[in-house]
């Protein structure tokens, strides 16, 4: 992980960076710190900015993108052998029966990820994070894993299906507290000028587990004859999950505790102890839905692209276009390489430029290009696909790099868990999961091939109004926490700037 040019490491060893000005400072970095200074009627000291050290701020992020890493990994897997898994526990159905049975089993872990975000969410705001965290490791890790073990129906008839169907909602339920903690905790242990490109490492690792896991698949069905996968090639890439849990598992016990649940803890322990879910979740829908709506609307926009362009976009191009599923598979696969190499670059310049531009230039460039992109990709020919899945991975990679950022942002540390199980979690089940399903349905109803594009425009618009009322939360403190920075100099430097600041106000005044 390489340092931005904000950082202070970025210099050579001894150079004094230049102090910024105050009239140099992004608007909404200025209007919260005099917000903060009028309130406390003073400059801010140094128990006032919480510096967090580069070592633990690197497994911070780490080990919540593995996480992330694992999850994808298992959808990519599952997702690619969705046809196998369909013959061996649904044997006696017909070819699209199967294949409809296995997708339906790999829904259920949408139907249960809410609950998952219910129960977890609260837990990580009274408990801690990284507890939670922890948990949510463990049992993401038994769920897939267990897959790999679960015989055939040929072998224990009916309990093979149900083994399965248990194992997603293990899986799912586990989801619904995973993504939500790790982009709060990694949002919370981000120095505010870096939170951008820093959280984006965790949405770095959803596409590399991802394309790690199709490809591993790709490899298999090459490298095996389909009476070798169908016995017991399937099985490889779900016993991966073992290793990589007990990896992550490792890496998450070795964590601290974020700094603003710490402080949080530290200033209200009482009042979180006395604080029952359900209390806690009344607060969340009654005193915060306007966030709540904010974040639904950016999660759509988020992740009805994502699941079109993973869940989707190969079933198009195999069931619509009539395509081999290598050609297919290879294409998305190039998509999901593209994201991995751009998601970063984007993170960093949403903390330049802020969360509100990337995402309102990008929900208006879906829905100009969901059309052509759409038309690219029915073409013959290698190129104008290949650009066109480009394309849609961009805009993906544009929704996907802030929101890692821009979501826990918009609560306080206090219920910020909690909320954004809530809020994320409702909408990927709703919207998200969804996408593949209602698609195709329009696609057939319609008879129309471009239904899916018009779909994209839609949640584009839906994103593009939801902008208007996101508030930018870049460079800024996260509500409700102290300013965080990443070094002792970034620190003198933001205290410096504070006095400055607190004299010019009270000149004013």
């Amino acid at each position: 992980m390489d340092a931005s040019p904000e950082d202070p490491r970025s210099g050579s060893a001894g150079e004094e960076r230049p102090r910024e000005n105050v009239a140099d400072l992004p608007r909404q970095v200025r209007d919260e710190l005099t917000r903060r200074l009028r309130r406390s009627r003073r400059a801010l000291r140094e128990e006032d900015v919480q510096v967090v050290e580069p070592p633990l701020l690197r497994r911070a992020v780490g080990a919540s993108a593995l996480g992330n890493c694992m999850e994808w990994f298992d959808f990519g897997v599952y997702s690619y052998l969705a046809a196998t898994i369909g013959k061996v526990f649904f044997p006696g159905a017909s070819p699209a029966a199967q294949v409809v049975s296995s997708f339906a089993t790999f829904a259920a872990a949408f139907v249960v990820r809410p609950l998952g975000g219910l129960v977890f969410g609260p837990l990580g705001d009274r408990l801690g994070r990284q507890k939670v965290l922890a948990t949510t490791m463990i049992m993401m890790a038994i769920g897939t894993f267990s897959i790999g073990l679960i015989p055939s129906y040929s072998t224990i008839g009916i309990a093979a299906p149900i083994l399965l169907l248990l194992a997603r909602m293990v899986q799912g339920f586990s989801t619904g507290g995973e993504y939500g903690g790790a982009t709060t905790f990694v949002a919370e242990y981000s120095p505010d000028r870096r939170r951008g490109f820093l959280s984006s490492w965790l949405d770095f690792g959803t596409f590399v587990g991802y394309a790690l896991g199709s490809a591993l698949v790709t490899l298999l069905n090459l490298a095996l004859s389909d009476g070798q996968m169908l016995a017991w090639g399937w099985r490889i890439p779900f016993l991966i999950a073992g290793p990589l849990g007990a990896i992550g598992l490792y890496m998450r016990l070795k964590l601290e505790e974020s700094p603003a649940f710490q402080q949080q803890l530290d200033e209200h322990e009482k009042d979180l102890a006395q604080t029952s879910a359900g209390s806690e979740l009344r607060t969340i829908v009654k005193d915060h839905w306007p966030a709540l709506l904010i974040c639904m609307g950016l999660v759509l926009l988020y992740n009805v692209t994502n699941y079109m362009v993973t869940g989707y976009l190969p079933t198009y191009q195999t069931e619509t276009l009539n395509r081999s599923s290598s050609s297919a598979d290879v294409l998305v696969l190039i998509g999901m390489v593209w994201i991995v190499l751009l998601i970063t670059f984007i993170g960093r310049l949403s903390d330049r430029v802020g969360r509100r531009p990337v995402y309102a230039v990008s929900a208006a460039a879906m829905i100009v290009l969901a059309i052509p992109s759409f038309q690219l990709i029915k073409m013959h020919g290698t190129w104008p696909p290949v650009l066109g899945v480009l394309i849609l991975s961009t805009l993906l990679a544009c929704f996907a790099a802030p929101s890692a950022a821009t979501l826990p942002a918009l609560f306080p540390t206090a219920v910020r868990y909690a909320a954004m199980g809530i809020g994320f979690n409702f909408a990927v089940a709703a919207f998200g999961g969804t996408t593949p399903l209602v698609t195709a349905a329009l696609v057939n109803v319609s008879g129309d091939d471009l239904m899916p594009a018009y779909y994209l425009m839609l949640a584009g618009l839906i994103g593009l109004i939801t902008v208007k009322f996101l508030p930018e939360s870049a460079q800024v403190p996260l509500n409700g926490s102290q300013p965080m920075v990443g070094s002792q100099d970034e620190q003198r430097e933001l205290l410096s700037t504070s006095e400055e600041l607190y004299r010019s106000t009270r000149q004013k005044v």
